[in-house]
């Protein structure tokens, strides 16, 4: 895979799963606490509702109901908001806080603190009634009663429950109840009490609800006549939901009013718990980073390999290569690392390779010509011609090693100087052939040209120089009655240059070396007769200047053939 895609993939990979996981902590984390919120608020609404609901029914009044909130606010931390159902605020949280009433949440209840009538089963109808009624007496008393005392800031508790119906009494245990006060209000609440009819009244409108029979009830002095019935006439009718209705309707002056229960406020949001968070997107953040170590530490295993190779190959460590594994750019960069190392090698190799093979050229000239001048100053040789003529020319063959060496260490550093122009290989090859036909006859050595015009660009007296060194050795290399030609022409789009010789040839281990510094074909050669051994290795660069290539191709006994191949300039010489 490619190592920008691993990459990108370990990015994505890490910000998907940090992303996936840190939108799953929230969600999960949100729905838990909203879950969570949604309970504890409807368990909430039930106890503030009952303990609401309780008070009315015990103080038969919301009078105080104040206080009774405000500590269910404390203990529950919820807005309260009790109105009754004609829009009569009863108590809230927020005036009794001294501030701005904020808008009403959600209705989440309705409370009915007035007592619901259970009569016994069993009972005759007259015996309902009389219960019905007693019921409403002491109610109705008791309820004026405990507005009394509450008025009063007297406590009241609830004695008994007779039928569903609560016995209210002042609370004497709580200290500074004064029992003048007790008296008075009880006093009061009996005498406010008169015969009432609207019981008969109550339930004769709900006995004589559509789809009821009619029918007499027995009152005992006090008859409710009945369209239609007969005295004494009962039927399967139960009488008992008419008098709890007629009840409720008989005291609902004195009662507590029902009243609807508002809980929060609409701005009201209970926040997420923030440390289960914290940790778990610490743990998200650490599975992360441990990912990522771990994956950067697979994907970079490499880069420190090539950084290692690189700190070694630059301590002089030439043999340090990178292993080679998969086909990513990394990969491709060590096999450029590896090639890199090699061609370094290979470069000390030479390098150390011509600083001997230059001690070795330069030892014996300069030993020769040492012996001779200390022959000369001791008198054992006597000063003559042809001792002068072997001086010099030992001399000029220092000064064209040194040239030639002068030479290529400028082609190889890319700063020989050249005159490039368009050049016709057929004339060059002819010129070459003119200059070099009077080596080849004192050789005994057949020259000839053969060359279609091609043109190249490039610097004459370059091509001239590559020329003459291969003509020059081909001359060496080939024995009288042999044969050396000159061949010159196009080749698709490129011109090729060959020089081939009948002469002793090279093995084939030894070709691929035939360009290196001072290599001979043939080592027992004297410089004198052979060269220096540059000339090809200059040859060689020569060519590569000039954007072409040159080749050899020799067999032993049979000759050797040097192909030179450089581009054809546009539109001169033919074309395929």
């Amino acid at each position: 895979m490619s190592f920008r895609l691993r990459v990108l993939g370990l990015l994505v990979l890490v910000a998907v799963s940090a992303t996936v996981a840190t939108t799953w902590l929230v969600l999960r984390q949100a729905s838990q606490q909203i879950t969570d919120t949604a309970n504890v608020d409807r368990a909430q609404a039930e106890t503030i509702g009952t303990r609401l609901t309780d008070y009315g029914r015990e103080h038969a009044s919301w009078t105080g109901v104040a206080a009774q909130i405000q500590d269910l606010h404390r203990q529950t931390g919820q807005r309260i908001h009790l109105v009754t159902e004609n829009g009569t605020v009863i108590a809230d949280t927020d005036t009794l806080a001294g501030r701005t009433a904020r808008p009403l949440g959600l209705v989440t209840s309705f409370v009915d603190p007035r007592p619901a009538l259970a009569l016994p089963a069993g009972a005759d109808d007259k015996t309902l009634v009389g219960i019905t009624e007693d019921l409403i007496r002491s109610y109705r008393i008791d309820a004026l009663f405990s507005n009394c005392l509450s008025a009063a800031g007297i406590p009241v508790r609830v004695t008994s429950i007779r039928y569903g119906v609560p016995k209210l009494k002042a609370d004497v245990s709580v200290d500074g109840a004064p029992s003048t006060t007790i008296d008075s209000c009880q006093e009061r609440a009996e005498l406010s009490w008169t015969p009432r009819e609207s019981l008969q009244a109550n339930l004769l409108d709900c006995l004589s609800l559509p789809g009821r029979q009619a029918w007499r009830l027995g009152l005992g002095p006090t008859q409710i006549p009945v369209p239609g019935a007969t005295a004494g006439q009962s039927d399967d009718l139960d009488p008992k939901p008419c008098l709890a209705a007629a009840f409720t309707a008989d005291i609902v002056d004195v009662a507590p009013l029902p009243a609807r229960l508002y809980l929060g406020a609409p701005n009201d949001r209970a926040p997420l718990a923030t440390g289960p968070l914290l940790a778990v997107a610490g743990g998200v953040a650490a599975v992360a980073i441990l990912a990522t170590a771990l994956l950067s530490n697979r994907v970079l295993r490499p880069v420190r390999g090539l950084t290692d190779a690189a700190r070694r190959l630059g301590q002089g460590d030439l043999t340090i290569r990178v292993p080679i594994r998969g086909r990513d750019e990394l990969t491709e960069l060590a096999r450029q690392f590896n090639r890199m190392a090699d061609s370094l090698q290979r470069g000390e190799e030479r390098q150390r390779q011509l600083t001997a093979d230059v001690a070795h050229e330069l030892r014996t000239p300069l030993a020769n010509l040492r012996g001779y001048l200390e022959a000369l100053a001791d008198g054992v040789v006597e000063p003559g011609p042809e001792i002068f003529a072997s001086l010099h020319e030992e001399a000029v063959l220092q000064q064209r090693i040194v040239a030639d060496l002068q030479e290529l260490a400028l082609a190889e550093a890319g700063r020989l100087t050249y005159h490039r122009g368009p050049v016709d290989l057929a004339e060059l090859l002819d010129l070459c052939g003119t200059s070099h036909q009077p080596a080849a006859v004192a050789a005994g050595v057949t020259l000839s040209v053969a060359a279609t015009p091609v043109r190249v660009t490039a610097d004459p007296d370059r091509l001239r120089q590559v020329i003459g060194n291969l003509v020059g050795n081909a001359v060496r290399a080939t024995a009288a009655g042999g044969r050396i030609e000159l061949r010159a022409g196009p080749r698709g789009r490129d011109a090729v240059i060959e020089v081939a010789d009948t002469g002793t040839g090279i093995a084939p281990e030894e070709c691929p070396h035939v360009f290196d510094r001072f290599w001979r074909a043939d080592a027992s050669r004297a410089r004198r007769t052979g060269g220096a051994g540059l000339g090809l290795a200059i040859a060689k660069q020569i060519v590569t200047d000039h954007g072409g290539t040159i080749g050899v191709a020799s067999r032993l006994g049979v000759g050797t053939t040097f192909t030179i191949v450089l581009p054809a300039t546009d539109g001169v010489g033919p074309r395929p």
